[in-house]
Formats: structure tokens, C-alpha cells, sequence
């Protein structure tokens, strides 16, 4: 007995469709990574995307991506998702939209629910839920934004000589200084 493919599997046309379209994406200069470069086509597969190219896929790339791939219903509830997150990273907050975001929040998770199976469902997804009230009482994102902090550490990162011991460097029982 062969199980029924999700409506959410692409076949290797489609895949090659988006990977296409992703390869050959241009976006301003600093707005994001080299994002064609994450992408091989003839693997039809994404993969080392940094977090902040994830979320820029998620918010303006994936809709583009999948229009006229997947069917209508699939493609509405990804495009509400990026929505979503779109109002919630905008650089001005409306208390108004806000509200209209938690109203919507949870219609586009059952949405989700219908398309993708149970095990995509985890604690993460779930707290979709809470952002707006966060953005409410937190304020505009970009202030609390990890994405600078993360290339900062990653500069720090550098600097160190010896993983083993970070903080310098042991011999015969004293700790020297990296140099």
C-alpha cells in the first residue's frame, strides 16, 4: 500500500522551479547574504543559510518562490505567515495592526495544521502566537534584534587561538595571555 504524498511535496520539477527562482534572486546590496550562493540547483536543496537569511527567505523571498507551484491553499497560508512577520519586523508598530495580527495568528496556524504534519508542530510554532502581544510590550523589533550581537560574537570568535582553553593559554600550570 503506497501512502498519498503530502500536499506540501514537490516533485523534482517544482523543486527545481523555487531553487531556480532562488539562484537567480537579486536583493540589495547588505539587505541580505549571497543567498544564491546557499542554493544548489542540482540538488534542489538550500542549505548553511545564516539566521537573518532565513528570516529575509521567510518574509520576502518564500512567497515569491512558491507562486504557482504549490497549490492555492498552501501558498495562502505561507503567504499570511510572512505576512505576519513582516508587520511584526516593520520598523513602526500600530497598535491596531497588532491586534489584528493575534486575531489572525491563530486562523493561519490551523491553516498550517491542515498542510503540514503533526511533527512540524512544536513549542516554536506555538509561540507564534505571543509575538504581537511582545511587540506590544517590547516595542519594534530591530531593537532587540540578535542578529548584530551574533556578528559581533562571531568577530570575538575569531580571535581565539586555542578552542580548547578561550580564555588563553595553559603551560606548566599558568595561564598566559593570547598575544
Amino acid at each position: 500500500m503506497v501512502l498519498p504524498s503530502s500536499m506540501l511535496s514537490l516533485s523534482r520539477d517544482e523543486k527545481s522551479k523555487v531553487c531556480k527562482f532562488l539562484k537567480v534572486v537579486k536583493v540589495p546590496n547588505g539587505y541580505s547574504s549571497n543567498i544564491s550562493r546557499w542554493v544548489k540547483s542540482e540538488d534542489r536543496k538550500i542549505n548553511g543559510l545564516k539566521s537573518h537569511d532565513s528570516h529575509i527567505l521567510l518574509e520576502q523571498l518564500l512567497p515569491l518562490a512558491i507562486r504557482g507551484v504549490v497549490p492555492s491553499n498552501v501558498y495562502d497560508a505561507i503567504t499570511e505567515l510572512s505576512i505576519l512577520f513582516k508587520e511584526l519586523c516593520s520598523k513602526t508598530l500600530r497598535v491596531d495592526v497588532l491586534d489584528q495580527l493575534a486575531a489572525q495568528i491563530p486562523i493561519t496556524l490551523s491553516k498550517l495544521e491542515k498542510i503540514f504534519l503533526r511533527p512540524f508542530f512544536d513549542v516554536m510554532v506555538h509561540l507564534v502566537i505571543h509575538l504581537p502581544r511582545e511587540a506590544k510590550l517590547g516595542g519594534p523589533i530591530q531593537n532587540r534584534w540578535m542578529y548584530p550581537i551574533e556578528r559581533f560574537l562571531r568577530i570575538l570568535k575569531c580571535y581565539v587561538r586555542n578552542r580548547n582553553h578561550p580564555e588563553g593559554v595553559w603551560q606548566k600550570g599558568i595561564l598566559l595571555k593570547n598575544v
